[in-house]
């Protein structure tokens, strides 16, 4: 079975598992933190190489101040609790996105953790915090734009392979397959240059009840499509 190298999820209905308890939001992402758990250690043992989740977009920042505030505390603690548990099992960690909108013990945190976990040589854990594609697109933009007025960049070598260079995502496996949770049929404005070649995967199963059965599903779905780049393949005869 070809499992895929990289999978990226965009962990959506925490609001609506809290909802159908009569409970606050805060209540649906720490039990989604819960299932972040699950996905790591499963991806872990399948030997998948890389592991992307959107755990809060750049649009999330527009929510209610105190929602934001308490999204910006759980990050903190999960981070401080999580990262010796990803050390101990061989786990790289890579955060992208525009973190100049957390409070700077966030940042610092951020920056430690990905220090300590550099050399290691498991699964990669890619956290997209304050992430969005066109933000990502954008800032890669403004990198070229920026070395090409210093004479460092011809204009006629930039192309798709440079340009990707510059992106949040350089150097890490190309997604294979992009999954969404809670019934959303949209990409909300994630990876938007590095899914052109995706396999997509939409499920009902809201986020904080998403396990390993989950995943399992989702990639057996992976493994049944006939990937072909816009390739045509001839049929034998």
């Amino acid at each position: 079975m070809s499992i895929p190298k990289h999978i990226a999820i965009i962990m959506d209905g925490n609001g609506r598992w809290a909802k159908k308890r009569f409970l606050p939001r805060i209540k649906g992402h720490q039990k989604g933190v819960q299932a972040v758990r699950k996905v790591v250690k499963h991806c872990g043992k399948l030997g998948i190489k890389t592991l992307t989740l959107f755990a809060f977009s750049s649009e999330n920042k527009n929510r209610s101040t105190e929602e934001v505030s308490l999204l910006f505390k759980l990050f903190l603690s999960v981070l401080k609790q999580e990262v010796k548990k990803l050390n101990k099992h061989n786990v790289r960690l890579k955060i992208i996105g525009d973190l100049s909108i957390f409070p700077k013990e966030v940042q610092q945190t951020a920056t430690e953790a990905q220090a300590l976990l550099s050399k290691n040589t498991g699964l990669t854990l890619v956290i997209a915090a304050n992430y969005g594609g066109q933000w990502d697109i954008a800032q890669a933009a403004q990198q070229i734009a920026t070395l090409s007025a210093e004479g460092k960049l011809d204009a006629k070598d930039i192309n798709v392979d440079t340009f990707s260079k510059y992106l949040s995502l350089a150097g890490e496996q190309k997604v294979d397959l992009l999954i969404r949770t809670s019934g959303e049929l949209r990409i909300s404005n994630f990876l938007l240059w590095d899914i052109a070649y995706s396999e997509l995967y939409f499920t009902d199963t809201l986020w904080p009840n998403f396990d390993s059965v989950e995943l399992d599903k989702a990639i057996e779905s992976f493994t049944d499509r006939d990937r072909r780049f816009g390739a045509r393949k001839d049929k034998a005869c």
